[in-house]
């Protein structure tokens, strides 16, 4: 069964590869997730979801072995401050549980900011949608 995210993918004729994973509560981050699909944690984006003092919700996406500068990203996206969201609300808000966040198929759009890392990396992989398993887009 094809997640949402890859449904949108398959809608605008965007190639990509999927490659599932064993999912383990206690090891969601990406450097672990990256060993597991075989690419170095850079390649493979977390997609983080914040919460702007001026804009409201937003989604950055960073690589794996990278951390988020919360001030570089307020002072991007007009906001003097943002933080992270709690988990409790991810569902509610963008569709998914932590550990699936996908940045296609979120149930509102969010301001989307992407690292500039994306540019240079092929392929790079961003969480399909669902616990366990990645898409890989050049």
């Amino acid at each position: 069964m094809k997640t949402l995210a890859a449904r949108i993918l398959d809608q605008a004729k965007v190639p990509y590869e999927l490659r599932a994973y064993e999912w383990n509560e206690a090891e969601l981050d990406a450097v672990t997730v990256a060993g597991k699909i075989g690419l170095p944690p850079e390649q493979v984006f977390k997609t983080l979801v914040v919460r702007g003092d001026k804009t409201g919700v937003l989604i950055a996406c960073i690589p794996g072995n990278a951390e988020l500068d919360l001030k570089q990203l307020a002072a991007v996206s007009g906001n003097k401050k943002v933080d992270m969201v709690p988990v409790r609300e991810i569902h509610e808000l963008t569709g998914y549980v932590r550990g699936g966040v996908s940045p296609l198929g979120m149930k509102k759009a969010y301001g989307f900011y992407l690292d500039e890392m994306a540019e240079i990396l092929d392929p790079i992989s961003v969480s399909a949608g669902q616990r366990g398993l990645q898409m890989l887009l050049a």
